[in-house]
């Protein structure tokens, strides 16, 4: 048998085992339903290195905010007094940070609710700090010099982060900081899941973002982009995923194959994902391997179309999907929208006007999509059954990743806050 299609039942013998096992719900992997705790959402401000604590649904209002750079002198005396370092450090700021500090990109709180894990790309770290003191519990450097997104485990002892220059996920048990594995992936890693009830991690690289090369004819200077699925426990490769070859399939071959913020169906057979410079995103069949829909959304006319422009490749980053998986939720990020789409039909919803909209996520009720406006310091509720703007609620300075989580009940903010 060639080797080609020996390695093509292979990989379609790999995709119907992803999607045997039913998912984990949010709530879950918050180490929900613990008595003594409240579900909240975090609210990473990643320039000024804060993280709001607010309700998780209703009001949305703030409950506590928390300082997740209480080692900032420290860290600034370490990266200068490494001159490799400090060129790191500078260049996320310049470039990645728009001219500012990354301190908060991504964050989840442990089983207890005592503490929050932070990863911080200017400090090329993860950090656990203590809800109770702001303090640091455990500290550890990623490889490289540039620590990005996460994920939890389902029974939340488990994240996983993108070290991004290392081109490597490494995975750290939540309560103690200590290294369980790691893996490598394509190009400048970003999104991670566990999937399948934890089984599995998929992790999704997008290569070069800053630079301006940016044209479909340069698109080959990005890098090496593709999904990389290991095994959670063994952290062996099961499976890569090169979204090149399936956009070629459907004659898109003038689309970028970086895939960006995604979100599965609850049974985890579908993918609904972007890609660099598009407005809109597509669905990805796990079983068959073949992209099945393409939806291109709304262009804002407002929007410059010089691509050189759009925020670290993205025009549009962020998407959500309701718990009964009939909804999804887009950020439009450079066409400065927001909306709900059916995901059966894939009609649009109401263009909700949104400041540099560049994350959502789902609330604890699971009733709204909560979004991220970076360009405002707010983030935004979206009813998923009207597709209309509930309430906005003010934040710290450039919020990006929002997550749900648990504090203890009563908490309201650091000891001195």
């Amino acid at each position: 048998m060639p080797a080609s299609r020996t390695r093509h039942l292979c990989s379609a013998a790999a995709a119907l085992a992803l999607t045997v096992a039913g998912p984990a719900t949010a709530a879950t992997a918050a180490g929900g339903g613990s008595d003594g705790l409240r579900e909240v959402l975090f609210v990473g401000n990643n320039w000024d290195g804060t993280a709001d604590v607010i309700h998780s649904s209703g009001d949305f209002a703030r409950i506590g905010r928390i300082n997740v750079i209480p080692d900032k002198a420290e860290r600034l005396a370490e990266i200068n007094a490494d001159p490799i370092k400090w060129i790191y450090y500078t260049s996320i700021r310049n470039e990645v940070g728009e001219g500012h500090d990354q301190y908060a990109d991504d964050m989840y709180s442990t089983p207890d609710g005592k503490s929050v894990v932070v990863s911080r790309p200017s400090f090329a770290d993860v950090v656990s700090i203590d809800l109770a003191t702001d303090k640091v519990n455990w500290r550890f450097p990623v490889a490289g010099y540039r620590a990005d997104h996460m994920a939890v485990s389902p029974d939340g002892t488990r994240v996983a982060v993108s070290a991004s220059t290392a081109n490597k996920v490494q995975v750290l048990d939540i309560g103690t900081g200590k290294e369980l594995g790691e893996f490598g992936t394509g190009d400048k890693p970003h999104e991670n899941f566990f999937t399948n009830g934890g089984r599995y991690i998929w992790n999704m690289s997008i290569g070069e973002v800053t630079t301006s090369l940016d044209a479909p004819g340069w698109d080959w200077t990005k890098g090496d982009r593709h999904i990389t699925i290991v095994d959670a426990t063994t952290f062996k490769q099961v499976r890569t995923i090169d979204m090149r070859e399936r956009l070629d399939a459907i004659g898109l071959k003038d689309y970028s194959d970086a895939v960006r913020p995604a979100a599965f169906a609850p049974d985890w057979s579908k993918l609904y994902f972007q890609v660099s410079f598009f407005n809109g995103f597509l669905e990805y069949d796990v079983a068959t391997d073949k992209i099945t829909r393409v939806k291109t959304l709304p262009e804002n006319p407002a929007t410059n179309p010089d691509r050189t422009t759009w925020l670290l490749d993205s025009r549009h980053h962020g998407i959500s999907m309701n718990p009964e998986g009939t909804k999804l939720c887009v950020a439009g990020t450079m066409d400065n929208y927001a909306t709900v789409v059916d995901r059966s039909s894939f009609d649009v919803g109401p263009l909700i006007t949104a400041s540099t909209p560049y994350w959502a996520t789902v609330s604890g009720d699971g009733k709204d999509c909560v979004i991220s406006e970076a360009g405002a310091d707010q983030i935004t509720a979206i009813d998923f059954a009207t597709g209309q703007k509930v309430l906005s609620v003010p934040v710290g300075d450039h919020p990006q990743r929002v997550r749900l989580g648990h504090v203890p009940a009563g908490w309201t903010g650091p000891t001195g806050s």
